[in-house]
């Protein structure tokens, strides 16, 4: 085996690792999703802030693992085979999860990301998490 051939092989793991790492966030956003979701509607009685807790939060898990995938694809077009035809698709990709971000995003929020302040997936799962286990009665002050 050659340095280039185990740096290529490295360099597989990691993009494999950046993989599972996606999934496994995915998973665990919709179990907490779920389980968020299903203590508002239980506790509270309240379907539609069931719904929009369900939303928020597997939106803002959706983004963090698309952003995790575009890594897993960065790290395996650039330091894998850095052809002009994979550069290439590895353009189209991101061409198309940018687009996916886009479309989460302004679903979750109600309006186009210019038109608010910038915040993350994880922000995100946490202002749903605070809304929903937050006392109907009290005032809001997050709007």
């Amino acid at each position: 085996m050659t340095t280039g051939t185990t740096f290529v092989h490295v360099m597989e793991r990691v993009a494999q690792v950046f993989e599972v790492v996606a999934v496994a966030l995915l998973l665990a956003g919709l179990a907490w999703s779920l389980v968020l979701a299903g203590w508002i509607w239980v506790r509270r009685r309240a379907g539609h802030r069931a719904f929009l807790a369900l939303r928020e939060t597997f939106g803002g898990t959706l983004l963090l693992g698309v952003e995790v995938l575009v890594a897993a694809d960065l790290v395996r077009t650039i330091a894998i085979e850095p052809s002009l035809e994979n550069v290439a698709v590895l353009g189209l990709i991101v061409v198309i999860r940018t687009f996916l971000s886009f479309s989460l995003e302004v679903e979750i929020e109600g309006v186009p990301p210019w038109r608010r302040a910038l915040v993350n997936g994880g922000t995100r799962t946490v202002r749903a998490a605070r809304r929903g286990l937050a006392d109907p009665a009290e005032p809001r002050n997050d709007v």
